[in-house]
């Protein structure tokens, strides 16, 4: 036997139905600080510093990834000159 019921409600009449509390206040509140917050962000980031935050891959970094994509497809890199001293030390 299967026993179907459709209820017509809004969110809100469901919510006090069920006995749920009401966080549209706090919700708001909240959406409106990290508004705020972003905002604030947003107008103290200079173009240097939002290209460093996205952006923090140097070119060792590079160099590092390009050394690790050509020893997956198996091609042996010749170690450049700055590597060898940098092992030394």
């Amino acid at each position: 036997m299967k026993v179907t019921f459709n209820i017509d409600c809004t969110p809100e009449e469901a919510r006090q139905f069920l006995g749920l509390p009401n966080v549209a206040v706090i919700q708001e509140k909240m959406m409106q600080d990290l508004e705020d917050k972003m905002r604030e962000n947003i107008q103290s980031l200079d173009p240097e510093t939002f290209v460093k935050t996205w952006m923090p891959m140097t070119m060792q970094s590079m160099t590092d990834m390009q050394k690790l994509f050509w020893a997956q497809m198996g091609v042996t890199v010749p170690e450049s000159d700055t590597d060898k001293k940098d092992d030394t030390k």
